[in-house]
């Protein structure tokens, strides 16, 4: 079988071992990026293609009947037209929980670096504040601690399971929240409960119509004044121009957010230029540590291989 992986570069530096991935088919042929006009020429003859990020939208699947399997290099399959892979016979596999490590250390990086206040003594020790301190410390940051704090999570699947553990080994109280459009549980709060408890929000939901804009103004002011918002999610979970404004008005202390509703972002985005240190912006890598990144080429390779075995668990057969 011959494969193509479209947007290789989308997994990071060169610090990966691909043998595994390379050893399963009879080709592998890659590409660092590829827009939207190279697709089609580049999957010609191709029986496998194996994508990031990249498109494939129903009218490039239909110029390409000789495809056979999607392999997606990573969980979320919305850049694959499902509808149409199923009608080509197409089956679409994609990698999952592997990020769950990643993700989870980085949420409570974020947690910390707010709590700690850790970007303001950074910049107050490069002014050179400490330096002209009276006493031997510089205290001029009031510094939080995670334990006894409590912190709601919306998104209770592995990512959100993997957080609370971390947050108990910190000493936190953890409650859980439903989302729309997910069933109800006994032991989890509506959103409207939750939010008035809490001094930490994670995200950890996916982003469907029911969870877009799922954190606004009004959930922004009806959480503490001195809690914190953590999204690890998808941008546009939370309302970007509304999280903007409850920074300003300290309806919140702070937020730190791994994703962007646009990305990459122009540079003109709102969040970009928003300077406050209560803000924190990661160019989405929560989930890039480099277990992570080779666990998906270790998956990708598996999905290869399950493809000729009755092992294959597809999306779409």
């Amino acid at each position: 079988m011959r494969a193509v992986f479209l947007d290789l570069s989308s997994l990071g530096p060169s610090d990966l071992d691909f043998t595994a991935l390379q050893a399963c088919a009879d080709e592998l042929v890659t590409y660092d990026h590829t827009n939207p006009q190279q697709v089609v020429d580049r999957l010609q003859g191709a029986d496998i293609a194996i994508v990031n990020k990249v498109v494939l939208n129903a009218e490039i699947l239909a110029q390409l009947p000789q495809l056979k399997h999607i392999q997606v290099a990573a969980t979320g399959t919305n850049n694959i037209d499902l509808v149409q892979a199923q009608k080509q016979n197409i089956s679409v596999q994609n990698c999952q929980a592997y990020g769950v490590d990643s993700v989870a250390q980085h949420a409570l990086m974020l947690m910390l670096t707010l709590s700690t206040r850790l970007l303001d003594y950074r910049e107050a020790i490069q002014a050179g504040q400490w330096s002209q301190s009276r006493n031997f410390c510089l205290l001029d940051f009031p510094v939080e601690s995670l334990a006894g704090k409590t912190l709601g999570i919306v998104g209770y699947g592995e990512l959100g399971k993997g957080v609370a553990k971390l947050a108990e080994a910190f000493g936190m109280g953890v409650i859980i929240s439903t989302r729309p459009g997910q069933a109800s549980y006994d032991d989890r709060l509506s959103l409207d409960e939750l939010l008035p408890q809490v001094d930490i929000l994670s995200l950890h939901c996916p982003l469907t119509p029911e969870t877009q804009n799922l954190i606004a103004l009004p959930q922004l002011q009806a959480m503490k004044s001195s809690a914190l918002l953590i999204n690890c999610a998808r941008g546009g979970i939370v309302n970007e121009a509304d999280l903007i404004v409850a920074l300003q008005n300290q309806d919140i202390a702070g937020a730190a957010t791994d994703v962007l509703s646009v990305e990459p972002p122009p540079a003109d985005h709102p969040l970009l230029q928003y300077q406050a240190n209560n803000l924190i912006i990661t160019p989405h890598s929560a989930w890039a540590s480099r277990k992570a990144r080779q666990t998906i080429v270790q998956q990708l390779a598996n999905n290869v291989l399950s493809l000729a075995t009755s092992d294959a668990q597809f999306l779409v057969q």
